[in-house]
């Protein structure tokens, strides 16, 4: 199992692209990997042949450094390859095969410690599946085992001395009366977590314990972006018809703005130092089948709004489908994360460490508000909800609201975005 970023430590095997036997030439892809971020393509570095699979599609939980395949060159003799996988998939389970410990459910006998071998003496005595160190099975079977809901211990072992190997358990059938309590429909349904969700889970429950999040939240009247949006995809139409700004552009563009007038805002805790960036590397959050994923547009300050626009929809639309290299999801500065499209009025979002601050950015509605200078005391405008988090460690209250109050200046006079 290769390491596809530095952080990695284990790794699924979303799809192998060749089969065993199949022939294979440097630069072809060999297998899909999924991390906790996104499904990367694996390429081969020489040619060969594929000998032999030893960890199937839709293994998960793979520890970096296993090994996951036998290869060869073409023309080298293959039918050992099996023995080798063999052997490969068995040695992480020799050492649990060392303990020994008695069962109170079976009766002590003199030569019952004597004679582990023997298929019907440990299916008998092994009542419950997590009394493992006394089945005699394959890594590979233990885990499908364990993901179908199959106990081992009934499962009939055809490997050597009776071993309960892959295709084993894959053929296991229940019997009628194992069957039968399973008759009653399920009114749930388990949903196997994923390596992209199990980590998302980990790191926002520890930012949220670990982290002091305090909120602010600001009113922004809108009506002048509109105005100016409006008139900018009028004109890029005629270039154009597919290019259009969104509003998520010109936040993008005066969070990079704001983060300049109070550079305080766009940094990190790294324990022992404050790390001040001196560009935005914005990351936006987008909602993927498997997980939510912040793709960065880089140095957002230096590139006007319709590369800004491009850029945003091509990182999404590979996130979406799970082709995020890690250098295009590591390493933002400040986050953005809009649900307005959703018609989400406010929210408040959780931090992604080492960051500092992320925006939660609401859905613009016409709303009433004064106007003395109005006939009638009162006029309609665009107004749109957003709410900074902020790591008190790093960014102090007052600096949290200088940042919103420059944030707030940039989208209500959208055209300082040009001086």
């Amino acid at each position: 199992m290769p390491a596809m970023s530095p952080t990695m430590t284990e790794g699924g095997i979303a799809a192998w692209k060749k089969k065993e036997g199949d022939t294979f030439s440097a630069g072809d892809v060999l297998l899909e990997i999924e991390t906790d971020k996104a499904t990367i393509d694996v390429e081969a570095q020489d040619d060969g042949v594929l000998a032999k699979i030893i960890i199937p599609d839709g293994t998960k939980n793979v520890s970096v450094g296993s090994p996951i395949a036998i290869v060869a060159e073409e023309g080298d003799d293959l039918s050992d390859a099996a023995q080798m996988a063999s052997e490969a998939a068995d040695q992480p389970s020799s050492k649990p095969t060392t303990k020994e410990e008695p069962e109170p459910s079976t009766p002590p006998t003199s030569d019952a410690p004597k004679d582990p071998v023997p298929q019907s003496h440990p299916r008998e005595a092994r009542p419950e599946l997590a009394k493992g160190d006394r089945i005699f099975a394959s890594p590979i079977a233990k885990k499908i085992a364990l993901e179908r809901g199959i106990p081992l211990s009934k499962v009939q072992g055809t490997g050597p001395e009776g071993r309960i190997i892959r295709e084993d358990v894959e053929k296991y059938q229940p019997s009628a009366s194992a069957a039968a309590p399973a008759t009653p429909t399920a009114e749930y349904v388990d949903i196997p977590i994923s390596n992209m969700r199990k980590v998302i889970g980990t790191r926002l429950t520890q930012s949220k314990q670990e982290l002091p999040h305090y909120y602010l939240t600001v009113e922004i009247n809108m009506d002048k972006v509109l105005k100016l949006r409006e008139v900018f995809n009028q004109t890029l139409g005629e270039k154009d018809k597919a290019a259009k700004l969104s509003v998520n552009d010109f936040i993008l563009k005066a969070v990079a703005r704001a983060l300049v007038d109070v550079p305080e805002a766009n940094s990190a805790w790294l324990g022992e130092v404050i790390r001040q960036y001196n560009k935005a590397d914005i990351s936006v959050a987008v909602a993927t089948p498997t997980g939510l994923i912040t793709p960065i547009v880089k140095d957002v300050g230096s590139k006007g709004l319709a590369t800004i626009s491009t850029e945003t929809k091509a990182l999404a639309k590979k996130a979406r489908d799970g082709k995020l290299a890690p250098q295009e999801y590591q390493g933002g500065t400040f986050t953005v994360s809009n649900l307005g499209m959703f018609d989400v009025d406010h929210f408040t979002a959780i931090i992604n460490p080492p960051q500092s601050c992320i925006l939660a950015v609401g859905s613009t509605k016409p709303s009433i508000v004064p106007a003395p200078e109005e006939e009638r005391g009162f006029k309609t405008v665009n107004i749109m909800k957003v709410t900074l988090s902020s790591d008190h460690r790093v960014v102090d209250g007052a600096v949290g609201a200088r940042w919103m109050t420059a944030f707030k200046g940039y989208l209500e006079n959208p055209l300082t975005f040009m001086l």
